[in-house]
């Protein structure tokens, strides 16, 4: 967009978003104050970048004319530059040579303002500017600063059901579909110059308490879960081709593999406190144990580096055991660059350096110390927006830094170096011929819509249905109850860091289009009155109930679990008055508690819709009245109001802490009587059933000569030590495995799609273990009276595993036991591990 207009968004945009990271009502203070300034520095940018970059105009745009590529010959000459002169253009030589190349060009003056999300580039060597701030989380949003924009031909994108809907699914499938569509909208956009080409989702932190205010933007509660979602979405984002999912491990340059849009797996690491009473995620300091670590918080971003070769990973603004994520050298350097192997760049999470400084306090550190710090660390980019005259943190101090002392030349160039080796591997600078056919008609394609109401049909969690009062049959006139906000969602289901959507489906919309009449009764903040007469006239009721994002939200945690607005009172109100069982829809992100409703008789069903995107009123409809079964699973626990009353959230514990009776988290750590719902929970408009030939497994774990047997901790019930408690996973082959097939089959009378969720129980003399573990799932469809046969193959150190106290993650011997579903519906069959002498 042209330079006024980019000023005036920016201005309007610090007054009335809520993105990630910025403290919106210091900087609206300061925008008037900037916006002359601002305006000028821009100007005079524009001028000297020979860039400027307006609505119709393409990628890359130097004196007026547009270019696909930086490296076009035509695009050089146009600035009196021959490009033959620059060798980091020369596409016959290896990436990281040419970036190399193209940073020792750079005066140190000229690095350091390339060090922030919105790189000023260096007109004097043929580099133009770049905005790295994208969000994608659930489709291309125009959160951030200006680098994706919508307007012209290109006025929306799909906005697909937030991430809690989608891990609900419980289908990889899904995930990538997902993923694949965003990044060819997102490509597409950049063709037309409305996007850039680097994308900071997905959210992979784990939902540790249930208050927290982000859920919606994260798979749940399970590591496993967050890590197969943070694989599925990074790939279908990144890779070109569909069968381009080897480990990164597999492919010859890694640093050169071409990608599609660069995904950012964040807030690494362990972020999940955001505003709870006095604590706010700008100056908690998360006191974790190395074993909760390993576990829990880290095992997501490793899966993402490792399986996902995600090329980004954004650090957090909390501390971890009194060191800031963004500066801590282990953290950065040694795990995800050093040990996991990560091919792409680390970028902090908005202001994350300055929060340092200004809000933790950390060291003293001024500005100077704390950009020091962070570099040396491993960071390579500042996400910042106004500081110092519209400067991030690296750009304002990193000169300072690396002149007074504190910082090598060298580090800079390092960061450099990450960076534009992702910009080249995106075909910033050469180009992807393949993809640079994408256009408008490639944005909000029937396919994607589509996509979208599947999607958040998929999501759909049926909680409670009594005498099979859904779906909903014969049904020629509806009663339609609740807030305005939630029947005619149009805003409510869209959810956080969401774009401009194509269209948007309310549940009115989807309701009216599938029954002759329906009458809507909307409730004024709470306030619905008594019952009329309708209720007794129509042939069901049907109440839409929940949250919105100014109960849960960034920066803004619960503090109970209960349904605001009154919203209890008058549910069972107009459940009283109904003559026949009304029915509940719940829209949501993380868990309610809705005991009075699963407890009461004239609730005879309950379903769980989450933030369905723009596609959400078709599915709610279609799962209503039939035309879809539901085969949603919640991807985390919901808790009655109690639970919270036992721990704080502020308590990064997992396990049980007896000398605080504090009761354990999720599922793994959690089997008390406050839950509601339990994780995996969700039922169907049929019937399946298990069998399976399998009885049990015995395993040998041959332990080398080189290995070294590792302690168990176990219970206090005189259960002797074997010879050989555990091996360690990080120094054993890890060959053996264990495979089953089972047999899913549905004795109803409707299609259905069923997750089989399977889970491993380690054995039960080991103590502080899970109590069960989440370790493969799979989606199946079962036809009606059909059978569906769905294999297994677990391997031994991945799904067997466990995280002893020293933080050993290990094998244990004795007798494990593969438990597949629920208590409900299950299969179990014990698997014996022995180790033995190689």
């Amino acid at each position: 967009m042209a330079v006024w207009p980019y000023i005036e968004y920016t201005v309007k945009y610090v007054h009335t978003s809520s993105v990630a990271g910025e403290e919106w009502a210091e900087r609206a203070a300061m925008a008037s104050s900037l916006r002359h300034r601002v305006l000028s520095a821009s100007l005079l940018l524009c001028a000297a970048a020979f860039t400027c970059v307006s609505g119709n105009q393409g990628p890359i745009s130097t004196n007026g004319r547009n270019y696909s590529k930086v490296c076009d010959p035509a695009r050089f000459a146009s600035m009196g530059l021959e490009m033959g002169g620059f060798r980091y253009c020369d596409a016959s030589l290896p990436y990281p040579d040419r970036a190399r190349d193209l940073v020792g060009r750079l005066t140190l003056e000229e690095k350091v303002r390339n060090l922030g999300d919105r790189a000023e580039g260096a007109a004097r060597v043929g580099l133009p500017p770049y905005r790295w701030w994208g969000e994608a989380l659930h489709g291309v949003s125009d959160t951030g600063p200006g680098g994706t924009w919508f307007g012209d031909v290109v006025p929306g994108a799909t906005s697909f059901p937030l991430v809690i809907n989608s891990a609900a699914a419980f289908n990889e499938t899904l995930w990538r579909a997902i993923g694949g569509a965003v990044s060819t909208e997102v490509r597409a956009m950049y063709n037309l110059g409305h996007a850039e080409l680097t994308y900071w989702s997905p959210n992979i932190n784990v939902v540790r308490d249930p208050r927290w205010g982000r859920a919606s933007e994260t798979p749940g509660e399970d590591p496993f879960l967050v890590g197969r979602y943070a694989v599925s979405f990074v790939r279908a984002m990144q890779d070109i081709h569909d069968d381009d999912g080897a480990p990164a491990t597999a492919t010859a340059d890694p640093f050169s593999r071409p990608i599609k849009v660069s995904s950012c797996c964040k807030h690494y690491a362990a972020y999940d406190v955001d505003a709870w009473f006095a604590a706010d995620r700008l100056t908690f300091d998360a006191k974790v144990e190395e074993r909760d670590m390993i576990e829990t918080f880290e095992r997501p971003f490793e899966m993402c580096v490792r399986d996902g070769d995600a090329s980004c990973v954004m650090c957090s603004y909390n501390r971890i055991n009194g060191v800031p994520a963004c500066a801590d050298a282990r953290l950065l350097n040694q795990t995800v660059r050093g040990e996991w192997q990560l091919h792409g760049y680390i970028v902090s999470d908005c202001d994350s350096v300055r929060v340092m400084v200004r809000d933790a306090k950390w060291l003293g550190y001024d500005g100077v110390e704390a950009t020091a710090a962070a570099m040396k660390a491993g960071l390579d980019l500042d996400c910042g927006m106004f500081w110092e005259g519209a400067q991030d943190f690296f750009t304002a101090f990193g000169l300072d830094a690396v002149r007074q002392g504190k910082l090598r030349e060298s580090e800079v160039d390092n960061a450099l170096q990450n960076l534009y080796l992702v910009l080249m591997r995106l075909g910033f600078f050469d180009g992807i011929p393949e993809l640079e056919s994408l256009g408008a008609s490639d944005v909000c394609t029937q396919e994607h819509k589509e996509l979208a109401a599947d999607g958040a049909r998929q999501g759909m969690v049926l909680l409670k249905n009594d005498q099979d009062r859904l779906p909903l049959k014969a049904v020629d006139s509806v009663a339609l109850v609740g807030l305005l906000q939630h029947i005619n969602a149009s805003d409510v289901m869209l959810g956080d860091y969401r774009g401009k959507p194509c269209r948007v489906v309310t549940p009115y919309d989807g309701i009216i289009n599938a029954v002759n009449a329906t009458s809507l009764h909307a409730c004024d903040n709470g306030a619905c009155g008594k019952p009329g007469g309708w209720v007794k006239t129509v042939d069901a009721t049907i109440v839409i109930a929940g949250l919105n994002m100014s109960v849960e939200k960034e920066g803004n945690d619960r503090e109970d679990l209960l349904l605001p607005w009154n919203q209890t009172n008058w549910i069972n109100a107009v459940a009283k008055a109904s003559p026949s069982p009304i029915v509940l829809v719940i829209i949501s992100a993380g868990g309610v508690d809705v005991s009075f409703a699963q407890s009461n008789p004239k609730i005879g069903a309950i379903l769980w819709a989450g933030y369905p995107g723009e596609e959400g009123g078709t599915a709610i409809a279609d799962v209503l009245f039939g035309k879809y079964n539901p085969g949603g699973r919640l991807p985390l626990t919901w808790y009655k109001d109690g639970y919270i009353g036992k721990i704080p959230m502020t308590s990064m514990a997992l396990r049980p802490v007896a000398d605080k009776e504090y009761p354990g988290r999720t599922y793994k750590f959690y089997g008390g009587p406050e839950v509601l719902y339990p994780f995996g929970h969700g039922l169907s408009y049929t019937k399946f059933s298990y069998a399976s030939a399998t009885t049990g497994a015995s395993i040998a774990v041959k332990v080398g000569a080189w290995e070294s047997c590792k302690q168990l901790t176990y219970k206090q019930n005189g259960t002797a030590s074997p010879a050989c408690p555990a091996v360690n996973v990080a120094g054993h082959a890890c060959q053996e495995e264990v495979s089953f097939t089972l047999t899913v089959a549905n004795g109803g009378g409707r299609d259905g799609s069923h997750v089989v969720a399977v889970y491993t129980v380690p054995p039960a003399e080991v103590d502080d273990a899970p109590r069960k573990q989440l370790v493969a799932f799979q989606r199946v469809f079962v036809p009606a009276g059909g059978a569906v046969q769905v294999p297994f193959t677990l391997n031994v150190c991945k799904a067997f595993a466990i995280v002893e106290e020293t933080a050993y993650t290990v094998v244990p011997s004795g007798v494990s036991t593969v438990l597949v579903g629920d208590d409900a519906l299950s299969f179990s069959f014990p698997v014996k591990i022995e180790m033995s002498a190689a």
